[in-house]
């Protein structure tokens, strides 16, 4: 019987949020007001523990409706978010162009690119656009591999350029977002490219 990889991550991170379940709303609440807190004043690598963390307790609270409850005081300089009214928390992913700055929270947009300042936005854009076509290598359908020489070589130039643009959100483009967010995450792995958090140097 084959296995979907996806399913069985899935799995493992519902067995993983058990813990926040457990839970009562003001607990849940106070928890991750206090996080927030930590958090602050950083940029931070989404695979980073206390991220994961954060992200199995934001998923409980979103189920919940937990922010929408008010149980709690959140950190004065956290505005509120448009798409679930949690406290901002953007994450910058590769699917910058087409979904903004990802929401912790609801997984939705937490920040519509338009929204960025004006002297950021073609940064990020560019880097965007970058990053989309060194992923596609990972998605070539059999006639554009064989349209290459070695299709393995041509994936494994691609993963070292994904590293080195997922270097420069992590060096660069996140620490320009902490400037107007108090504080700002970073995808650090592309699995479609196998390049791992432990391969990307800041």
């Amino acid at each position: 019987m084959g296995h979907d990889p996806e399913m069985e991550i899935d799995s493992l991170w519902n067995e993983y949020g058990e813990v926040f379940r457990e839970f009562d709303d003001l607990t849940l609440a106070r928890w991750m007001a206090q996080t927030l807190g930590q958090l602050r004043g950083r940029v931070w690598r989404l695979s980073h523990p206390l991220v994961g963390c954060y992200r199995l307790a934001a998923r409980t609270a979103n189920e919940r409706q937990v922010w929408l409850k008010r149980l709690v005081v959140v950190p004065a300089d956290y505005p509120e978010s448009a798409c679930c009214r949690a406290p901002v928390l953007p994450l910058l992913t590769r699917d910058v162009l087409q979904c903004g700055l990802g929401c912790l929270h609801c997984d939705g947009t937490a920040v519509p690119l338009d929204e960025l300042p004006p002297d950021l936005l073609p940064m990020i854009t560019d880097w965007a656009e970058q990053y989309e076509k060194v992923h596609a290598v990972a998605h070539w359908d059999q006639a554009q591999q064989s349209s290459v020489a070695d299709y393995d070589q041509e994936f494994d130039a691609a993963a070292e350029k994904a590293e080195e643009l997922l270097s420069l959100a992590g060096r660069v483009l996140a620490p320009r977002l902490l400037e107007l967010y108090p504080a700002v995450v970073w995808e650090d792995q592309d699995e479609c490219l196998e390049v791992q958090p432990e391969d990307i140097k800041l």
